[in-house]
């Protein structure tokens, strides 16, 4: 139960997001892909065994746990009426506008009457590093455990970690890619989106970014 007055950033684990990869608070390095979808129900037989055997491959050519997530949201149809309510304005035929006008009224009526809803897929591929083959063994891994907080990672640390996490990202990315689908790594701003919307799930506000690289999730 928590105690009232305490930030709820306090229960985030993430401590902050550093040029595309997120670093959590014990340590670990993570990294989202968005990966596109397939849809199996328009294949034949056949193309859908495929493509389940070669998923089924991709999964045992991985040596290092992934996270697959899916995120259900509601579709925000307010970017597509303002466009159209900007061509209406451009229609100079009487008909079209009338057309126009029509098809705005029935989609908004639509999405006020039914959930228009989107789904985002995404993979989480973390980089722990290795404490127990660092200097001090055990008893390193004694003493980080014991901190509330770890202390910032140097730059050359991080950059050498981020090299071990793209060279999964890469894995990740080659195995998908070979079933015909669509990968992009998130970037700084995405990712601290993603956050935003994952923790306020009734927010469909954007954050704006302010041009920095580094940024603070709590």
């Amino acid at each position: 139960m928590a105690i009232s007055g305490t930030p709820a950033q306090q229960f985030v684990p993430v401590k902050e997001v550093r040029d595309g990869i997120v670093v959590m608070k014990d340590g670990t390095l993570c990294a989202v892909v968005l990966v596109s979808s397939i849809n199996l129900s328009l294949k034949a037989y056949d193309e859908q065994r495929a493509v389940l055997l070669q998923f089924q491959n991709f999964l045992n050519t991985l040596d290092f746990p992934i996270q697959i997530v899916i995120q259900s949201r509601r579709y925000d149809v307010r970017p597509y009426i303002l466009m159209l309510e900007n061509r209406l304005r451009e229609q100079e035929e009487g008909l079209l506008q009338v057309q126009t006008r029509e098809y705005i009224d029935f989609i908004q009526s639509f999405s006020d009457q039914v959930n228009i809803m989107k789904k985002m897929f995404y993979v989480v591929i973390p980089y722990i590093p290795p404490l127990l083959t660092q200097k001090g063994g055990i008893s390193k891994v004694l003493s980080f455990l014991k901190k509330e907080d770890t202390a910032a990672q140097s730059v050359a640390e991080f950059e050498e970690q981020r090299v071990q996490l793209e060279e999964r990202i890469g894995v990740v990315q080659q195995g998908l890619s070979r079933l015909g689908l669509t990968i992009g790594q998130l970037g700084t701003q995405e990712m601290i989106e993603l956050f935003y919307k994952t923790f306020n799930p009734g927010d469909s506000t954007s954050i704006t970014g302010t041009g920095s690289n580094d940024k603070k999730v709590a």
